[in-house]
């Protein structure tokens, strides 16, 4: 069910690159260990890139609780050097891999908006509105990510303007 009062938690910047660079880093798994803000991306299983809603990325993960494990993620919104989106699924070494709570329901997802010919404001948005309020309450619906979001907005700067 979703939830009305805990909308998206979203994060903008301003990164000096035209929008299908920024596009093709988000796009390509194999690129996400140097976007992480969050510390917990270790590197992906394959090396495919994303190019269509239905796609799915494996990603290596580490979490202090859980150990190591990894998360399949489901292309659910694609918009070429516009928008992509992914909902994560617990995959091998996870707790819940194989359950029917695998698939909890969040989506992380980037929305590329052009600002002029050589800039983009990249906004980057957790949306924790469908998983249970335990869950929610648990990481204030999704605040706790803010930092992690803001630190991966920095990293795809660097990254798209050196």
């Amino acid at each position: 069910m979703l939830c009305e009062e805990c909308p998206p938690v979203q994060v903008s910047r301003r990164i000096g690159a035209p929008a299908p660079d920024i596009f093709g880093f988000l796009a390509d798994p194999r690129r996400h260990v140097e976007l992480d803000g969050s510390g917990m991306v270790r590197g992906t299983v394959d090396a495919r890139i994303m190019t269509a809603v239905g796609d799915v990325f494996v990603m290596r993960m580490y979490y202090a609780r859980l150990g190591d494990y990894e998360m399949n993620n489901h292309i659910v919104e694609y918009e070429l050097n516009r928008r992509i989106g992914w909902e994560p699924e617990a995959g091998r070494g996870h707790p819940d891999a194989g359950s029917a709570t695998a698939r909890w329901g969040h989506r992380w997802s980037f929305a590329l908006d052009p600002d002029g010919a050589a800039a983009t404001v990249v906004t980057e948005i957790y949306d924790c509105s469908r998983l249970p309020a335990d869950e929610r309450a648990g990481m204030d619906n999704g605040r706790c990510w803010i930092d992690s979001m803001a630190a991966t907005l920095e990293r795809l700067d660097q990254l798209c303007t050196c």
